[in-house]
């Protein structure tokens, strides 16, 4: 069974940090999807007290898992009324796209509101 939750434990978040050529900080966060022991993805971000960043998603060749993990990733945001949703990074932009939630990309704004609404993803 797949599960997708956010790491608690900042020695870890920084390592997946490290994994993907990021610095972490007090606001870094991860989600993690894993089958049993084996990590699936991970979706990297900074939560702040009004928004989320996205920084990182992997993997970007499953658009299903993405879709998955970033929708995690955006309601644990949800959760704490940081409804504000950007992105960083031109290699998530195309992800991003793909799966339909950009609403801005001059000003890198998510659609956060798409978590209520279904995958639109573009294959």
């Amino acid at each position: 069974m797949i599960e997708l939750l956010p790491l608690n434990d900042k020695s870890q978040i920084r390592d997946y940090f490290k994994k993907a050529g990021l610095e972490a900080d007090e606001h870094s966060g991860c989600l993690v999807a894993k089958n049993g022991q084996d990590v699936l993805g991970f979706c990297l971000y900074r939560l702040y007290e009004k928004g989320i960043t996205i920084l990182h998603i992997t993997p970007d060749d499953d658009l299903a898992l993405a879709d998955g993990i970033l929708r995690s990733a955006l309601n644990v945001a949800a959760q704490r009324s940081a409804m504000d949703a950007r992105y960083e990074g031109e290699n998530n932009e195309e992800l991003l796209d793909k799966l339909g939630f950009i609403l801005d990309k001059g000003s890198k704004r998510l659609d956060i509101d798409k978590l209520f609404r279904g995958c639109g993803c573009k294959t």
